[in-house]
């Protein structure tokens, strides 16, 4: 009895020994070392995609850095990227908008096994997207835009939301320009120089972009001016994650000629709001330390800077784990604390509503591919969007 007394204590004294370690951990400072698991496996955009290189060039700085080995599991759909967050099969994503339309319970995700995800980011690095016109177009400013032929993709609402924002800056709808759809992202960039279109919603460095800025069309981004409060407050309304950025870098613009066009982050290191806190703050603190290794892999790599990609808008709000390194680091301040706890009580408030528009569905008997409907119509009335 005693020998077993004994062998029970042992066991207590080795596991408050395991608690006093891992409690050391957790409460270590940006200042200590990064604790990483020795394996990890992230989704990401397919292969040949910028986030997937840009993935590729973090997981090989990891490995150097900290003897992590990093698995990617490539998708070319947003439902294959967020799936195997959703089931625990991937510690992250490096995702896009696709964390907006879950996170709000929009398009695929409106369907009954969806709905709004309670997602959340780690670090999530500003890109531009703009309206590119042809300097023949007459269209200088977003207003310019009325009565012109825009670009539209069906089944592309991460564009197209986009496309709908740029026109409210202006005061516009899709009523009032010509909507033009193609079969692509492609199809609408070649659009612009073969005169089939006015306006696409495009990347400033996508490769089209420098050819049809040398051609006789010549290529122009109408601006986004950030003065512009009432605009910007109307564009918001659609797309929350977008903001200004003074972007130099790409077709027909540099560091002598920048110009204010809207940004938004891509790709968004994503897990949902239960990830573990202590892991998330070693990840991003990896991130922040693994940066010199990185940078050059890519001309975008260096805005993954957590003074950058750290802070908001974004589309999910970040890691409480993100946001303690980040308030560690001096990064993050009171306005972005409001920003996160308005989205958090914005999720609370769409969540209670998904819950009560499945239980009246399911009373009134509504089938299947008749809820997104329902459920949006109840989204709207709610959130007013």
């Amino acid at each position: 009895m005693s020998k077993l007394r004994s062998k029970n204590s042992m066991l207590i004294f080795v596991s408050l020994c395991s608690v006093l370690f891992f409690g050391l951990a957790a409460s270590a400072n940006a200042e200590g070392p990064v604790s990483l698991p020795k394996t990890m496996l992230w989704s990401c955009y397919d292969v040949g995609a910028s986030g997937y290189v840009q993935a590729s060039a973090i997981a090989d700085a990891f490995s150097k850095k900290f003897g992590t080995k990093i698995r990617l599991l490539p998708s070319g759909t947003s439902i294959g990227r967020l799936m195997p967050l959703t089931g625990k099969k991937v510690d992250c994503g490096f995702l896009a908008n696709e964390v907006y339309f879950a996170y709000e319970g929009l398009y695929d995700f409106s369907a009954p096994n969806w709905g709004p995800q309670d997602l959340r980011v780690i670090l999530a690095h500003p890109t531009t997207i703009a309206m590119a016109t042809t300097k023949d177009s007459g269209i200088k400013k977003p207003a310019d835009a009325k009565g012109k032929r825009v670009s539209f993709i069906p089944g592309a609402p991460t564009l197209n939301i986009k496309g709908e924002a740029f026109l409210a800056f202006a005061g516009l709808t899709w009523d009032d320009v010509q909507r033009v759809d193609f079969p692509s992202y492609g199809a609408c960039l070649k659009a612009l120089i073969e005169g089939k279109t006015d306006v696409s919603i495009v990347s400033t460095t996508a490769s089209v972009m420098y050819e049809l800025e040398t051609s006789p069309k010549g290529l122009y981004w109408p601006a986004f001016p950030p003065e512009d409060k009432e605009g910007w407050k109307r564009m918001l309304k659609i797309a929350p994650f977008l903001s200004p950025y003074p972007e130099t870098i790409g077709a027909g613009i540099s560091p002598d000629k920048p110009v204010y066009l809207p940004a938004y982050r891509y790709p968004m290191i994503t897990v949902y709001a239960d990830a573990d806190a202590d892991w998330v703050y070693a990840l991003i603190k990896a991130m922040d330390e693994s940066l010199p290794i990185y940078e050059k892999a890519h001309a975008v790599m260096p805005f993954w800077n957590i003074k950058e990609s750290g802070v908001p808008p974004a589309d999910a709000p970040f890691h409480e784990g993100a946001v303690r390194y980040l308030k560690e680091k001096g990064i993050w301040n009171a306005e972005h604390d409001q920003w996160n706890n308005e989205r958090i009580a914005h999720f609370k408030k769409l969540k209670t509503a998904w819950d009560a528009a499945v239980k009246d569905a399911e009373n009134k008997k509504i089938a299947a591919d008749k809820f997104p409907e329902f459920w949006l119509g109840i989204r709207r009335s709610t959130v007013g969007e």
